[in-house]
């Protein structure tokens, strides 16, 4: 593809280390035969891009411009584009490609392909050698696969965290069989990813407990999300007497934290499935596993197919995130918040009538 045919493209990257954020002019790729391009209107703040920012993971090529959970309006497509019209609203998640080949592919596993893209993390030169930056920007342009229908009922904004913390957590509530009725799961964590892990797992019907560090999150998560009943996980009189009543956890935290008691919770048979990354290894106490038949496992957000699903059934029980909206140049500000975990519980920006090129 000739340099000629790039599209300039406006958005804001970190530079360096600092995770500072700064206006940065950029191209996109010309529109292929089997692209879609969208004018991006909403984009969520994840933690993960504020890792990415900073080079917690030592993967980060800079420039950086963050973002995955992308909501936006199609502005062209490709000649052999059939599921997608200028006009439609879209979304993007964290994939952006795979191989479409292998045996996950074809399962569409694509997430779990050794050969997946991500939107963001750190920014892969596409198969034209042309970096595809995130949703910090003012435009998107993706193969027609790996694009997502906008459920019309399901608002922009506060539906936008959904392509990442939603189906990081519908995902595994649906393949570890999580998600029938009378069931009781078990929510680590209540920011932005564990507060839709209660309200997912609600709406399917699953009694659901909040398992927190924090006593002063109880009420917002019994009174205004639902969940059943709340565990302080540094009481060992509270967890004791919770002890082997979990069909399954949903570990959302990212903090180094222990294992045993949590799987001290569930009952025998019952899984333990990690969605919040570390930095540090945690230990694995094998005994309990072993004599209670317990699983320990991972799940890294879904594949296309389950990823529309889960925005459908979202749009379907009227589920979104809690989202403050705020300006391109908050950001900063949103993410030295974010650090400190001032937000409930989810930051959404409003590129489309924020994002001013300089």
């Amino acid at each position: 593809m000739a340099k000629s045919e790039e599209v300039e493209a406006f958005g804001w990257a970190a530079r360096d280390p600092s995770g500072v954020l700064s206006p940065f002019k950029f191209s996109r790729r010309a529109t292929g035969n089997q692209d879609v391009r969208l004018k991006v209107l909403y984009c969520g703040i994840c933690h993960f891009d504020l890792e990415m920012n900073k080079n917690e993971w030592s993967v980060t090529v800079y420039p950086n411009v963050p973002g995955h959970e992308i909501v936006g309006i199609v502005t062209e497509v490709g000649a052999k584009v059939q599921k997608f019209k200028v006009g439609d609203k879209v979304g993007v998640g964290a994939l952006i490609g795979s191989c479409r080949k292998c045996e996950n592919c074809i399962n569409n596993l694509e997430n779990y392909c050794s050969a997946h893209q991500l939107t963001d993390s750190p920014p892969p030169p596409y198969k034209d050698g042309i970096t595809n930056y995130g949703g910090y920007s003012d435009h998107m342009v993706v193969d027609e696969h790996f694009v997502l229908r906008w459920p019309e009922n399901l608002p922009l904004d506060s539906g936008a965290p959904l392509l990442g913390a939603g189906i990081i957590t519908y995902s595994p509530l649906r393949y570890f069989k999580l998600d029938k009725p009378g069931m009781h799961v078990g929510v680590v964590g209540l920011g932005g990813i564990g507060h839709l892990a209660v309200k997912i797992a609600k709406a399917f019907g699953v009694k659901v407990t909040v398992i927190s560090t924090s006593p002063k999150k109880k009420d917002g998560a019994i009174k205004y999300l639902g969940a059943d009943s709340f565990l302080v996980s540094n009481d060992s009189d509270q967890m004791q007497a919770a002890a082997e009543t979990m069909d399954g956890i949903i570990d959302t935290s990212s903090a180094v934290h222990p294992l045993l008691p949590l799987i001290n919770l569930l009952k025998p048979h019952g899984k333990l499935v990690i969605v919040g990354a570390t930095e540090e290894p945690l230990g694995l106490p094998v005994c309990p596993m072993i004599i209670g038949r317990k699983v320990v496992a991972g799940s890294a957000i879904g594949g296309i197919k389950e990823t529309q699903e889960m925005l459908d059934f979202a749009a379907k029980h009227n589920i979104t995130t809690d989202v403050e909206v705020i300006s391109m140049d908050y950001v900063n500000t949103a993410m030295e918040r974010l650090q400190k975990g001032d937000v409930r519980y989810r930051f959404v920006l409003d590129v489309a009538n924020t994002l001013k090129a300089s």
